[in-house]
């Protein structure tokens, strides 16, 4: 195996997880840190966004006008972008609300829950639909973080780097039912764990199904898709649960940290 794509399958692995940073972090708090998951969550919105629109976008436009011209290459950069943004959005329409993992749970909420028993059949079924909803959810991005690292390792690093982070409170949403439903942080730790192998699982099949058929043109779709799905992700789930647990700003502070880390990066490495 070529060693690209054993550095793009490493990078999504260590993203998909980063979900069991977030189980791991659930065991040893009694509270949850908002002012640090606002700013992080920030953080990741802004280098998504910034990533996708300055650079992802660019160089899909680049490819697909290279290979096709200029009309019909921007027109197709257009179509994949929203397409990508269609595709993340059908996904979160089938799942429900209150299973959703970007739905975030503080560790007090399930502490502090009326009635709550070491054998609560509602707590189990949330981390367990929980869990499934991840792995359904970060397929794409598996697929996102693998194709990046493959065109452009330092464009993947950054990608995977904000996808990792923002698995962690998807990490949260599904141990912290699961261990107060079973009182066991292997069960839950094992959950959250195998939820995150849905990305390295969207890498493999990307690298099975679809490595000998990318061209550059189909590289360019790629790209303009992820660059809608990660702009999705950071404007529909990132910054509003960031703004839930927001004190003093800090998630817009997070949002232009992350952007600013990411034009730095991209001037000194690319």
């Amino acid at each position: 195996m070529d060693i690209n794509v054993l550095f793009a399958f490493s990078l999504t692995l260590l993203a998909g997880l980063a979900t069991g940073i977030g189980s791991v972090l659930a065991f040893f708090t009694s509270t949850t840190n908002t002012k640090f998951l606002s700013l992080a969550l920030g953080f990741s919105a802004g280098v998504m966004i910034y990533v996708s629109m300055i650079e992802i976008f660019v160089k899909a436009q680049n490819a697909l006008v290279s290979e096709l011209g200029s009309p019909a290459g921007n027109w197709i950069t257009v179509i994949s972008f929203f397409a990508g943004m269609l595709l993340i959005a059908l996904i979160d329409k089938f799942i429900p609300k209150q299973n959703n993992p970007h739905e975030l749970r503080k560790v007090e909420d399930m502490k502090d829950r009326p009635g709550l028993t070491s054998d609560d059949p509602g707590l189990m079924k949330m981390g367990i639909f929980s869990a499934l909803a991840i792995g359904i959810h970060n397929f794409p991005e598996g697929i996102a973080t693998f194709a990046s690292a493959l065109q452009d390792p330092t464009l993947g690093i950054s990608i995977a780097v904000a996808i990792a982070i923002h698995n962690v409170p998807e990490g949260i949403a599904v141990s912290v039912p699961v261990y107060y439903a079973t009182e066991s942080k292997r069960k839950a730790f094992k959950l959250s764990f195998l939820s995150g192998l849905s990305e390295p699982l969207g890498a493999l099949v990307t690298y099975l199904v679809l490595l000998p058929y990318l061209t550059d043109l189909v590289f360019g779709i790629i790209f303009a898709a992820v660059a809608g799905i990660m702009v999705f992700i950071s404007l529909d789930e990132l910054l509003p649960a960031a703004k839930k647990y927001d004190e003093a700003h800090k998630s817009i502070y997070g949002l232009i940290a992350g952007m600013a880390v990411m034009a730095v990066s991209l001037l000194l490495f690319m």
